[in-house]
């Protein structure tokens, strides 16, 4: 818990960002609370504070990340290069990956704040549960052989990830709940819908 008090309470920009993102997802879950009566159950509650818990994750890693800054992150992907699953991987990082590291960097950033952003709120959880797959499995790959890094741990990462895209939880008490209830009942609509959200 102290963990988290520090982290909330941080005196930077990214704590009042991650504030506003955190009063936005109350503001569609009490909006989705009170026009749906079906919201209103344990399961969505759960997978309400679930999903931010998860966001908030993705968020406090990301901000170790943040440009033009990238002395923790190169380490990392150093890391990838010495310890990858294959030698494909670990080529690429050390060939491709870490001399763009203006790049990629900012790519990294950028993708791993969507999928908080994602999650927090509630908004196209499929595609940011996708997108976290995604990071989850290259780190999976990239650093399973690390000394003192446990290979499950990502796999997890990966496993939650894909239960998320086949039940998104931004449905429960966020807003694709309320996108659903607005547009779902259009059968091109909620086709579109389902690829997102």
């Amino acid at each position: 818990m102290s963990d988290a008090l520090s982290f909330l309470t941080t005196e930077w920009w990214s704590t009042a960002v991650f504030w506003l993102l955190l009063v936005g997802s109350a503001a569609a879950a009490v909006l989705a609370w009170r026009t749906d009566p079906t919201q209103r159950s344990i399961r969505h509650i759960g997978n309400c504070l679930l999903r931010i818990v998860i966001g908030a994750m993705w968020w406090q890693q990301s901000l170790w990340k943040i440009p033009p800054d990238y002395s923790v992150l190169i380490p990392w992907m150093q890391q990838m290069v010495d310890h990858a699953s294959t030698l494909l991987q670990s080529g690429l990082m050390r060939d491709f990956v870490l001399p763009n590291i203006a790049v990629f960097g900012p790519l990294v950033y950028a993708i791993e704040v969507a999928i908080a952003a994602s999650l927090i709120l509630g908004l196209l959880t499929r595609l940011g549960s996708v997108l976290g797959a995604l990071m989850a499995i290259n780190l999976w790959l990239g650093l399973y052989s690390t000394p003192g890094e446990w290979p499950w741990t990502y796999m997890f990462l990966v496993v939650l990830e894909l239960l998320y895209l086949l039940d998104p939880p931004g449905r429960s008490l966020g807003v694709d709940g309320l996108a659903w209830r607005r547009w779902g009942a259009s059968r091109w609509r909620s086709a579109a819908l389902s690829l997102v959200a």
